[in-house]
């Protein structure tokens, strides 16, 4: 959101944001944003009605044409906004799990459905909530040009050993115990000359996923061998410790982390989950697996752990392709003809 309202912002639109309070988006926008432009907003659960009178008059006060909403929580709360400010509704689906029955009513009058992969959009239309025509793929982006920057170094000095990340929330989804598994097999192969790294916030209760993953890897042997992370705000600054970056997932509907790891120079081994299979290319910007097999992921890190010219050929395509498929100016440019559409379609 942030980077498509400053590209959005550079292209002369005005931009206006809601968020909840003490959200990251309120300090990151506020360099972007005159004060009166933005909003904090409870944004409890799609039956804020409150929030929702609040988003309106906020819509209707300041004659905003397009509501724009990011997350299935909000969808009803901005449709209600922007249907009681005559402003025309964009939703972007992120996901693959289906909207529940409610919102084929909220999202009647929707404008355009902006979906973030292929296979998003494949599973908005087997749903059948919204018409085809309605239906916009417009692929997430990164901002190259940072990453490139953040791992132009990671080359250069003293080499310890090699290292092979993981980034992602701590789920069940996210496959990390397919990756410790993996990994054990790895380090019966390489011992000491490779490390293992999961960086993700574990966001149940009580802690309750970090810590079976830390009892996998005591049950593995893989104390010494394996650093479990937490959250950080800015990949940019854990990519390039790597060497090598690993997407265990059962699912995944485009994967964020992988582009931001290939726009860091770095080979992926993925599991092809839909999304992994619409961003890496098998051979030539990293290695498919199928999905949940640990056996096959650990062979074909082996692959690359055991072949420094394969990895850096498989990382310098990786670069090359996120820099044409996946930069920030077309991504902006998408969605600015999405938003020209649905202001069309009104007219």
């Amino acid at each position: 959101m942030v980077d498509l309202a400053r590209g959005l912002a550079g292209r002369g639109h005005e931009l206006f944001a809601a968020h909840a309070p003490g959200s990251p988006l309120g300090d990151a926008l506020a360099a972007l944003l005159p004060p009166e432009n933005s909003v904090a907003l409870p944004l409890r659960n799609a039956l804020d009605v409150a929030s929702a009178v609040r988003l309106a008059r906020f819509v209707r006060g300041r004659r905003i044409e397009v509501v724009h909403a990011h997350v299935a929580r909000d969808y009803t709360l901005a449709a209600f906004a922007a249907r009681s400010a005559g402003a025309r509704l964009v939703v972007t689906r992120h996901v693959l799990f289906p909207l529940g029955r409610a919102h084929r009513f909220a999202l009647a009058g929707v404008s355009r459905v902006v979906a973030v992969s292929g296979a998003v959009a494949r599973a908005l239309r087997a749903q059948r909530l919204f018409p085809e025509e309605k239906i916009r793929v417009v692929p997430n982006a990164v901002d190259v040009e940072k990453f490139g920057r953040a791992c132009g170094e990671r080359k250069g000095g003293a080499r310890g050993p090699l290292r092979v990340g993981l980034v992602g929330e701590l789920s069940e989804v996210k496959g990390q115990d397919v990756f410790l598994r993996a990994a054990a097999l790895v380090a019966g192969r390489f011992g000491d000359a490779v490390e293992f790294v999961v960086v993700g916030a574990d966001t149940s209760r009580g802690g309750r996923r970090r810590a079976r993953l830390e009892a996998l890897v005591e049950e593995l042997g893989l104390a010494t061998r394996v650093r479990l992370s937490g959250r950080w705000e800015d990949t940019a600054e854990v990519l390039p410790t790597f060497d090598l970056f690993v997407s265990a997932s059962r699912s995944e509907a485009f994967g964020m982390a992988m582009v931001e790891a290939m726009a860091c120079g770095l080979p992926v081994v993925a599991t092809a989950t839909e999304g992994a299979r619409a961003i890496v290319s098998h051979e030539s910007d990293g290695l498919l697996v199928p999905v949940g097999d640990h056996a096959a992921l650990a062979e074909a890190i082996v692959t690359l752990l055991a072949d420094d010219s394969l990895r850096a050929r498989l990382g310098a395509h990786a670069l090359e392709s996120a820099r044409e498929r996946f930069g920030l100016a077309r991504m902006i440019e998408a969605t600015e003809r999405v938003y020209s559409e649905a202001l069309a379609a009104r007219a």
